[in-house]
Formats: structure tokens, C-alpha cells, sequence
């Protein structure tokens, strides 16, 4: 909290000077200019340019709200396209300049500002209790090796906030920069403070070639964006170039591992040795126990067995608080949990959680027969901020309540012909359902996490490249960073210095291809046009391009051990590329 109320102190100073040098002239006309140029550009755009989606900031009339007068500004935003809460559930423009007086708009910040923090917790909760878990169930239902699971499923857990705030970003031209601004903020922060705080906890000797091998992977995929934002626009076959050098690296990495393997068992002549694999995949297998449940006999569990009656497994399915955990639990355990609790709620009625670890799969009858009606509402609800739910069919019958029938009609076929003490052969199938809900629901946090951060760009008058590569980058990396930590401080920090390579990898290549995938899918276009925003988006690309390098000559250099003294340089490094960033966003540095 007082890192961030310094940073708020130094941005508020910082745009004192800034705002002072600013002259807007004509601000009684601006809402009719504003108007006509916008009507005048989609004109333009429609008529010249239809095969090319462009994200580009400076489209963004929203911006310039803040240079009206307070009488003004709400007639503003119910005017302007760009301050419409496309894609979210939640009108942030109209809430603060119509609904709230302007002498609450420091009030409205600092409510942003905690709804922002709460809208992280909620996307770490869907991701590591009901994402992650269902990906597992489906890793092992399909029997993939560790590796396999390791670089695809398991990263995909862990990536599924910044890949999803990527796409939903990207799903805008005025908050396309959030995205370039996260991913490379997020490479950065993990490379330098994630990496150096594993080092400052538990110094270590990284894997030679694992390290190489995903260093240089990132190093490519990060010098590729730079020469796709040098020249301003990326095709269809780039997009499918990012995902394919996904798989390559997945090749290289299941290849080496088997490589690796088999070199072990001819030399050992015994399968166990190749448990000391040092690659960071096979790593990652021990990942998925420390992340995931392990199913241990419980010392409370009834010696002589009964039957539990319906409506007791329905009720301690939806019970999200364990009354012997909550009294062993620090107290800051149990504010964070207080604040999950309604949204945990909300989770379990609406996301079937399959659980591989135990017996059961975690198997509850009555709950899993209602999420037959409430996961497909969920998905035709949120889908599009619903609007293909809202649709009537002929005229009379809304796809919703159509699609509630149907679930009904199901859950009662379901509740008749199983039991509560056995699962049936088809239950991994609401893993499946279980994934597509909560990737929906991270989807729909993940869009109002990007609403939230525009309107504070608006208000602040901060680029949008500032924020994603601050408060969107610290927000969805802040869990892998603790997860991390915690894991080197177990004694696995190979596993860990990995996981931050491995994971910001796939971050980077699926949150620009898929996003940049997506839009040219839904507008139907062959280019997607990637205009950065002034100097602050090559100084976040090489800063991020200068730490990659540092890595890869100074650790080789000491003989790939990472000592105490190179993580206070990574930290350090993090602090002299904040400074530069922000004194680049207020004007302060200019070319």
C-alpha cells in the first residue's frame, strides 16, 4: 500500500507540470468538433480502409472528457462511442461524470482503485480453484505426460489472466496499448523482480540449457513484436506464426526432456534416476502437486461408514469456508477470504469443478445436476456481455430461457439414473463444461479489469501503455511472483527462475496472436494495425530486449549460479526502468 501511494504522490506531482503546460482552446465546441471528426472517421475508415482493424490510442476521444467542464462532461460521455462500455457490465464513464457529483471524484478513484484490486483477487480465485483444476482433470483424462501438460495445460492455468486481459484489451482500439503495455510489463517484472527476489531468497545454480533454451525462445518472441510494432501492422500468417512458435517451443521442450531421459536410463540402467530431471517441465510436474490438491486420508473423516442424505451434499458443496482451516488461518487470510466469499459462491453454483486428486473426482450429485442449468446461462449470458442470450427466437421465446429448458431438461435425466456415492462414466465431460465457464468468467473479469484501467487512464490522463505495463502488469503477475517465492523457499528454485521464463512465454505469444486472431476473425479483416504509443512503448521494448540480454551473458558468465548480489542488480534494474518509464510518460524524457 505505501509503494502504491508513493507512486500515486509521484504521478500527481508529475502531472501537475504536465497538465500546466497544456492550452486547450474552444472547450464549449469540443463536444460538436468531437462529434463530427468521429462520424468523419468511421466514414473514412468504412470507405477506405475495410480490410485493416486498427489499434491506435490516438482514436480515443474519450481523453478528451477531462478538458471539459464538469457540466459538460456528461453529456460528453453519452455522446462519445469510445466512452461505452463495450465488452463489460459496468458503465464506469456514465457512473462518474453522471451519476456521482464532481466533488466525489477523488472518492470515485479511490473506489476504482480498491474494485480493482478486489477484480484481481477474483481473477486469481477463478484461475488457481476452478481453471487450473479442471485443466488438470482434462490433462489426465487425455493421459498426457508431465512435459505435455506442463507447457500447454499447466500454462495455460497460469496465464489465463494475462492472456485473457491481452485478448480483452485488444478487443478495442482504445485500449489496445493496455495489452503491449502489460505483456512487456509483465516480461519485465518477472524477469527482474520475480527473478532476483528467487535469488535473494534462495541462491542457486539455474539449469544450463533449460535456462538458454527459454531465454533465447523469449528473446525471439520478444524481438519479433518489436519488428511487428516497428513496422506498424501484423497479417494472418504472423498471427499463426506467433501460435507456431508456440509449438515449436513445445517440440523443443518434450524432445530434449525425452532426449534427456534416455541418455539418463543408458547410462543408469534404471528408471529412477530420471527423476532428477533438470528441466524446468519435468519440474513443472511437481508444480501441479504444489498448486493443486493432494489428496491426503483426512484425520476427521467418520470411521464407520453412512450414507449422506442429498440435501447434506448439496449444502456442504456450495459451503466455501472449512470451519477447521478458517481457525488455523491468519487473520489477513480471513479478510481476503470474507472478500472471495460472495464471488466463491457465485463460482461454485455456476462452474463444475472436476478434482482428479480425489477419490470422487469430486463428484456432488445434486450440485452437478444444477450446474447443468447454470453453466450453459452463464455462457449464452456472458458471452458478448450477453447479447446473443437476450435474442428472441421467432419473436417470442429469449435464447436464454430456451437454454434453461434445455439444462432442466437434462439435469433431471442426470439426477435419475446416478447416484451420490458413485460418479458416472460421462463425468469428466463437466471438466470440459467446468473449463469453458470459468474461462468465461475470467473473460468477463478480465474485460472490466480493462474497463476500470481506461477510465483511471482517462481521469489521470495517463497513456494506457503506463497502466498496463503498471497496475495491469503488477496485478496479474503479483500471484506468480508469491507463488514463486514460496516455491524457491521449498527448495525448488530451479522449478521456480523456470516457471518465470515458461510462463511469460506463453503469455506473450498467445496474448498477440490470439488477440490480434480474434479481431481479425470478428471484423472479417487480414491486418490488424499496431500503432505504439510515443516514446514510453520502445523504452518498455528495450528495456525488455536489455534485461533479456543482461540474462543471458551475465548468468552464463557466472557459471549460472544466481547469487544474492544479482538479485539486488535485478531489482534494481526494475527501479531505474520505472523511473525512466514514468519520467517518459510525463514529458520529463523526450526525443
Amino acid at each position: 500500500m505505501r509503494s502504491v501511494l508513493l507512486i500515486a504522490t509521484l504521478i500527481t506531482a508529475l502531472r501537475s507540470d504536465y497538465v500546466a503546460s497544456q492550452n486547450p482552446s474552444a472547450l464549449s465546441q469540443l463536444t460538436a468538433v468531437n462529434r463530427t471528426a468521429s462520424g468523419n472517421n468511421r466514414a473514412k475508415e468504412n470507405a477506405i480502409t475495410p480490410t485493416v482493424y486498427v489499434l491506435k490510442n490516438s482514436q480515443d476521444q474519450c481523453d478528451k472528457v477531462m478538458n471539459l467542464s464538469a457540466s459538460q462532461r456528461c453529456e460528453f460521455v453519452r455522446s462519445t462511442p469510445d466512452c461505452a462500455a463495450d465488452g463489460g457490465f459496468i458503465n464506469y464513464p456514465w457512473i462518474t461524470f453522471c451519476l456521482l457529483s464532481p466533488k466525489l471524484l477523488p472518492l470515485a478513484i479511490f473506489l476504482y482503485i480498491v474494485w480493482l484490486l478486489v477484480l484481481f483477487l477474483v481473477l486469481g480465485l477463478i484461475a488457481s480453484e476452478f481453471f487450473c483444476p479442471n485443466l488438470s482433470a482434462i490433462s489426465s483424462t487425455l493421459r498426457l505426460t508431465h512435459n505435455v501438460a506442463g507447457v500447454t495445460f499447466l500454462a495455460l492455468g497460469n496465464g489465463a489472466p494475462d492472456v485473457f486481459s491481452a485478448m480483452a484489451a485488444f478487443s478495442h482500439p482504445q485500449t489496445a496499448g493496455l495489452a503491449i503495455g502489460a505483456l512487456f510489463g509483465a516480461g519485465i517484472f518477472v524477469t527482474t523482480v520475480v527473478a532476483g527476489s528467487i535469488a535473494l531468497v534462495k541462491p542457486f545454480t539455474a539449469a544450463s540449457r533449460p535456462f538458454l533454451r527459454d531465454v533465447i525462445f523469449y528473446m525471439a518472441a520478444v524481438f519479433w513484436t518489436f519488428i511487428i510494432l516497428y513496422r506498424g501492422h501484423i497479417d494472418l500468417r504472423e498471427t499463426f506464426g506467433y501460435l507456431g512458435l508456440y509449438i515449436l517451443y513445445v517440440v523443443t521442450v518434450v524432445v530434449s526432456a525425452c532426449v534427456y531421459n534416455r541418455r539418463i536410463r543408458s547410462h543408469s540402467g534404471t528408471v529412477q534416476d530420471s527423476v532428477q530431471e533438470f528441466d524446468h517441465n519435468i519440474e513443472n510436474s511437481y508444480t501441479e502437486n504444489l498448486n493443486g490438491n493432494i489428496h491426503v486420508q483426512d484425520e476427521y473423516e467418520p470411521l464407520l461408514p453412512f450414507t449422506e442424505s442429498t440435501a447434506n451434499i448439496f449444502l456442504k458443496a456450495i459451503n466455501p469456508v472449512d470451519t477447521r482451516t478458517w481457525r488455523r488461518s491468519h487473520w489477513g487470510w480471513k479478510v481476503l477470504k470474507i472478500i472471495q466469499l460472495p464471488f466463491e459462491m457465485v463460482l461454485l453454483l455456476t462452474v463444475p469443478l472436476v478434482d482428479s486428486d480425489k477419490e470422487d473426482r469430486n463428484w456432488k450429485r445434486p450440485l452437478n445436476c444444477l450446474h447443468l442449468i447454470t453453466a450453459p446461462l452463464v455462457c449464452v449470458l456472458t458471452f458478448k456481455s450477453g447479447i446473443y442470450g437476450l435474442y428472441l427466437i421467432e419473436g417470442a421465446i429469449p435464447v436464454w430461457l430456451l437454454t434453461a429448458l434445455i439444462g432442466v431438461f437434462l439435469s433431471g435425466m442426470v439426477f435419475y439414473s446416478t447416484t451420490n456415492e458413485h460418479p458416472p462414466p460421462y463425468h469428466f465431460l463437466f471438466s470440459l463444461l467446468g473449463f469453458v465457464v470459468s474461462a468465461l468468467w475470467i473473460n468477463v473479469v478480465a474485460s472490466e479489469v480493462v474497463n476500470v484501467l481506461h477510465l483511471l487512464g482517462v481521469i489521470l490522463r495517463l497513456s494506457n501503455t503506463v497502466l498496463g505495463l503498471t497496475l495491469l502488469a503488477w496485478g496479474n503477475s503479483i500471484g506468480d511472483c508469491f507463488a514463486d517465492i514460496t516455491i524457491a523457499r521449498q527448495g525448488y528454485p530451479r522449478m521456480a527462475i523456470s516457471a518465470c521464463f515458461g510462463g511469460i512465454i506463453f503469455n506473450m505469444l498467445f496474448g498477440v496472436g490470439l488477440g490480434c486472431l480474434l479481431q481479425m476473425l470478428t471484423h472479417n479483416n487480414g491486418f490488424v494495425m499496431l500503432q505504439p504509443e510515443g516514446l514510453l512503448c520502445w523504452v518498455l521494448a528495450a528495456a525488455l530486449g536489455l534485461s533479456l540480454v543482461l540474462s543471458f551473458v551475465l548468468v552464463p558468465l557466472q557459471c549460472f549460479h544466481l547469487s544474492r548480489a544479482y538479485g539486488v542488480f535485478l531489482l534494481l534494474f526494475y527501479v531505474v526502468f520505472l523511473i525512466i518509464a514514468l519520467l517518459t510518460e510525463f514529458g520529463k524524457i523526450s526525443v
